[in-house]
């Protein structure tokens, strides 16, 4: 068995500290017994995973197809929410050490969407982004080896599952064992791991925070990979960890400012509606003490994710928003 190359730095055993911290607050805050806040974390999970892939949905939209109802949306992206959906429901049945699992869980993300679901990849792979080569995963040949090794690795580790969690994570995107699905699998692993280590992670969206930095996401994947060791992806995660323990869809809370945008926000507006409507004269300061913080912690979404400077763009309350706004 050969163990995956990472070093334990001072930044992560700091977060580590930080973490158990937050999950001890959270326990005592009594998450996961408010049903309503259990259904928007859910959402909020699926929806920042999918995201990430380039998934248009809303949160709204996905709330919908979670209660069986028809949606209009791109066919794909509604059959990836159904997949997901499926996913999160079932995923604490499969042990994260199993291989067959994963394989399992690849099938249920996947259906509908590959010729071949829940099968390795046969062919080469190549990760694009901005027009240029992100990645190239390693050959195709290897990848039941390489796969082998890393859950022999999962399955005899002493290291703490946030580390162990965030390890297998950056292996595995660096093995890309699939045609397609790998970052959204990837995510759902690493949650499937620390859910196993403490049941509170079922119940933060961590995904969500991860779509909120998915530049640093991605850059913390290029680094690591680049080093040829998982240390700066694993603080990037222990970063994304601690930031959705403390957010409002665990305890909600918002600060002044966020407030005043909640209470003024009605149906789609975009940011010089908002601005108006809240008497500011800074656009800078909207931007960085109002709508940054808001669509961090879930609050507030865009109505064109896809194109953040997009002229059209809109902003609206999410789920959880409107619970916080009360």
């Amino acid at each position: 068995m050969q163990t995956p190359p990472f070093s334990i730095t001072s930044t992560i055993l700091a977060r580590a500290e930080e973490i158990g911290e937050a999950i001890g607050r959270a326990e005592a805050a009594g998450v996961g017994q408010d049903l309503r806040l259990r259904r928007v974390n859910r959402i909020r999970t699926i929806r920042g995973s999918l995201a990430i892939e380039g998934n248009r949905l809303s949160e709204d939209q996905i709330s919908t197809i979670l209660d069986g109802k028809p949606v209009v949306g791109p066919l794909r992206d509604i059959q990836e929410a159904r997949n997901a959906i499926e996913a999160y429901d079932r995923y604490q049945e499969w042990d994260p050490a199993k291989e067959s699992h994963l394989l399992q869980a690849h099938e249920v993300l996947m259906r509908a969407l590959l010729d071949a679901p829940g099968r390795y990849r046969t062919s080469p792979i190549v990760v694009m982004g901005s027009d240029e080569v992100q990645h190239i995963g390693p050959p195709a040949r290897r990848v039941p080896g390489l796969m082998a090794n890393l859950f022999e690795w999962l399955g005899n580790t002493e290291e703490h599952p946030l580390v162990s969690s965030s390890v297998f994570h950056d292996e595995f995107e660096f093995i890309h064992p699939f045609e397609d699905g790998n970052g959204r699998l990837g995510r759902l692993w690493q949650t499937l791991i620390l859910t196993r280590w403490n049941p509170v992670f079922a119940l933060v969206p961590v995904e969500s925070l991860i779509h909120a930095r998915q530049s640093d996401y991605y850059r913390a994947i290029r680094e690591s990979s680049a080093e040829g060791k998982s240390t700066r992806f694993i603080e990037f995660m222990l970063d994304a960890i601690l930031a959705a323990l403390r957010t409002p869809q665990v305890t909600p809370q918002a600060t002044p400012q966020v407030d005043r945008l909640l209470a003024v926000l009605q149906g789609s507006m975009s940011r010089r509606q908002i601005q108006a409507a809240l008497g500011l004269r800074d656009r800078k300061s909207l931007r960085q003490r109002y709508l940054l913080p808001a669509l961090q912690d879930g609050l507030v979404e865009m109505t064109r994710p896809d194109a953040p400077s997009a002229a059209n763009q809109r902003y609206r309350l999410t789920e959880l928003g409107r619970r916080v706004r009360g």
